[in-house]
């Protein structure tokens, strides 16, 4: 089964990486890199999918970006997804 991995940093700016796992929880698997920037590496992005138990369902499988404005004046919020599968690991 696939699911969607997200990276964003639209929570107070950190990055962070959680799991859709279905359409209506909110309490999807999720890593905070702790940081605003850089933006996570693909090796970073990789080893958070592993700790929560998953991995890129197809190996050349790429992110793809969107900008989120939230007003004129305001930063842009960046979001990534990939299509991702349970390694055994994930609840």
């Amino acid at each position: 089964m696939k699911y969607s991995a997200r990276l964003t940093n639209s929570f107070a700016g950190e990055w962070e990486l959680y799991v859709v796992t279905d359409g209506m929880s909110l309490d999807w698997p999720e890593h905070s890199f702790g940081r605003t920037g850089p933006v996570p590496t693909l090796q970073e992005r990789a080893d958070a999918l592993a700790l929560l138990g998953y991995s890129l369902a197809d190996d050349d499988a790429t992110w793809e970006w969107q900008e989120i404005p939230t007003g004129v004046m305001d930063r842009v919020e960046l979001l990534a997804a990939v299509d991702v599968q349970p390694t055994g690991g994930a609840a």
